[in-house]
């Protein structure tokens, strides 16, 4: 048997502390990630409340909580399949496939105490405690059958072979209960033709007392509580049947709509089983001693693939149902209370100020009345923490409506709760609208002007009419990947609706004005573009006189001097500087030709201007920074101060 009647002083506790919690609001169901490959078998141990999970590919026994969390891993397990508790749950017992063995462990210390090797090759897979004595299932396939090991004697025996005349055709999954005493319940669960047997163990030899073919392929079973019922899993599809032992009649049949995979029975007789969910519709069925009552359906998770051993067990009080899905605990702390689903609807998009109405539905396998209370909230930019808008009440067949006008815009939640009863857990649901806001009139000057480098420039946004919120931010982003965006400012707009920030402009610029929106006012932002000049000057040198002539300031150069003219810029990575030459003929300046030359990292450039030299001519040059020509794209095209010279003999 999978579960353990608590001792009398321990039901009490638990029983009053039960009875504290009712008026405490039901919690929701929660999961836990457990470190498990997968779960051939799963025991609850009341007195220490922990859980003990039998993980066949990792060889080891888990050890957890009530909430899933690992408390201590029992290794050296190869191929644990089957795991039982004495009726004190002060010993685990384990039958170890891979090592020929059955391996107890002490509950409270989780130390191992002893181990009863059964046979070469016997492979034990099931194992029950009952009558002071370990039963056990073991071999493979048509080569099984049924031993026993009594623990009590000075040197602990084995014997094998007690099917009573029975040919196993797998090892049998086995069952007791110390409430019903000297009976074994064994499945030949491997074949179709495979019965339910009840065999007599009250002399130490087992004798069959009834047996009858229920279908085989039983996937899982567990006791009632008094130990004279046996709910059975399978076989096919919608098969979950309680037997009664003393005849293997049927009692009762629970209506699944899928076959079902694991199964296990409450102190109270509330029984709970999984289903194979592939339409992902509800996985967890829990039925209570009413018949007359429709299954409580919970879909724990959107898995469909089989479950595998014994994943489902109630903890030892009854009041939570804990489910192994893979790698996943799951604790469903109300399970008999129907768990409803509320599913809330709403106009996707809906104008501020305008009614809108709020659909939605509380479905549950137990309806609900009509005139059930439901509350709602809205939450908005108005309301971030929430605002009631009272109760509203359940209609016809599930079903609900009303109507309210959103005075802010933006993203409204509107969510509905329903508080539960006696009989139904909470459940809520919520429905998002986007609602209209009106955008508001904003604006920042100086867009498309050049300025020149390093010009402190101010720049003011203006904010027209919006509701609450009178805040301007103003951004800067410099060209370059090496200048990220920045804020300069932030701050309220004055009476005229400006706010003013001034820049110092070194680089190209894209500046920014965001009004970030409020409950009436959407969001807004406008850039303007603002180019910046590069700082440029060109140097003369190699002349032997200067003279103010022709309009101009004139260098003079000997026809057999080379003059040399240094450009000094705004550095920056792979800048070059273009040197640009003109040539005057007949009261007309000629293009005379330009050539670009890199800057050094400090922004210089040194051009020589060779030979030979006619004289008379008067010329001019110029050093210039041209937008991508010059190898970057951070500055805007900027031209340098023509500088005169000419030959002489």
């Amino acid at each position: 048997m999978r579960l353990r009647t608590l001792p009398t002083a321990t039901a009490l506790a638990v029983l009053f502390s039960s009875a504290a919690l009712t008026a405490v609001p039901a919690h929701a169901d929660s999961s836990r990630p457990v470190a498990v490959q997968d779960t051939d078998d799963m025991v609850v141990d009341g007195v220490h409340q922990r859980v003990f999970l039998a993980d066949r590919s990792a060889g080891q026994v888990l050890v957890t909580d009530y909430t899933g969390r690992t408390v201590a891993t029992l290794t050296g397990l190869p191929q644990v399949r089957d795991l039982d508790l004495s009726p004190d749950s002060g010993t685990l017992y384990a039958a170890v496939q891979g090592a020929d063995r059955i391996v107890a462990y002490d509950t409270a210390t989780l130390t191992r105490t002893a181990e009863y090797p059964t046979g070469d090759k016997t492979e034990p897979s099931r194992v029950a405690y009952a009558d002071g004595k370990l039963w056990f299932g073991y071999g493979d396939q048509w080569d099984s059958g049924l031993g026993v090991v009594d623990p009590t004697t000075e040197t602990p025996t084995v014997t094998l072979d007690l099917a009573a005349g029975h040919d196993f055709a797998g090892p049998p999954k086995l069952y007791a209960d110390p409430d019903n005493p000297g009976t074994l319940l064994a499945l030949d669960a491997g074949i179709s033709s495979g019965p339910i047997i009840v065999y007599d163990i009250s002399t130490g030899t087992p004798a069959i007392r009834v047996t009858a073919n229920k279908g085989g392929f039983y996937r899982d079973a567990a006791l009632t509580p008094d130990g004279q019922n046996v709910v059975v899993a399978g076989p096919g599809i919608r098969a979950l049947t309680e037997y009664r032992l003393s005849d293997l009649a049927e009692v009762r049949t629970f209506p699944v709509p899928s076959e079902p995979e694991t199964v296990d029975v409450a102190p109270d007789g509330t029984v709970a089983a999984t289903v194979l969910d592939t339409d992902n519709t509800g996985d967890t069925y829990i039925f209570g001693s009413d018949p007359t009552r429709p299954a409580n359906v919970r879909n724990l998770t959107s898995s469909w693939m089989p479950w595998g051993g014994h994943s489902t067990s109630w903890t030892a009080d009854g009041a939570k149902l804990l489910v192994m899905t893979g790698a996943e605990m799951y604790i469903v702390d109300e399970p008999r209370k129907y768990a409803p689903t509320l599913t809330v609807t709403a106009p996707y998009t809906a104008t501020r100020a305008k009614p809108l109405t709020v659909k939605g539905s509380l479905k549950s396998a137990l309806p609900l009345p009509a005139g059930t209370p439901l509350q709602v909230t809205r939450t908005d930019l108005d309301s971030p923490n929430g605002k009631s808008l009272g109760t509203k009440t359940l209609g016809a067949n599930g079903a609900f409506s009303f109507a309210d006008t959103p005075p802010a815009g933006a993203q409204v939640t509107y969510r509905v709760t329903y508080a539960g009863d006696a009989t139904h857990a909470p459940a809520s649901g919520s429905a998002v609208v986007q609602v209209s806001r009106a955008l508001p009139a904003l604006s920042l000057n100086n867009n498309g002007k050049v300025y020149s480098y390093g010009a402190d420039v101010k720049f003011t946004a203006h904010l027209g009419t919006t509701y609450k919120n009178r805040k301007v931010e103003i951004w800067a982003d410099p060209a370059g990947d090496d200048k990220p965006e920045k804020l300069v400012k932030s701050g309220t707009v004055n009476s005229s609706g400006n706010l003013s920030a001034t820049l110092d402009l070194r680089r190209d610029t894209k500046v920014i004005a965001r009004f970030r929106g409020d409950a009436r006012y959407s969001s807004r932002a406008v850039v303007v573009n603002v180019g910046t000049k590069v700082k440029v000057s060109t140097a003369v040198s190699g002349h032997y006189k200067t003279k103010s002539t022709w309009g101009h300031t004139y260098h003079f150069f000997r026809k057999t001097k080379n003059p040399v003219f240094t450009t000094t810029m705004t550095a920056y990575p792979g800048r070059k500087q273009g040197l640009e030459f003109q040539i005057y003929y007949n009261g007309v300046w000629y293009d005379g030709g330009s050539e670009y030359f890199p800057l050094s990292s400090s922004g210089v450039s040194k051009v020589t201007l060779t030979g030979p030299h006619e004289t008379g001519w008067r010329m001019r040059v110029r050093s210039k920074y041209v937008d991508d020509i010059s190898g970057d794209t951070v500055n805007s095209t900027t031209y340098g101060a023509w500088k005169y010279f000419t030959f002489t003999k």
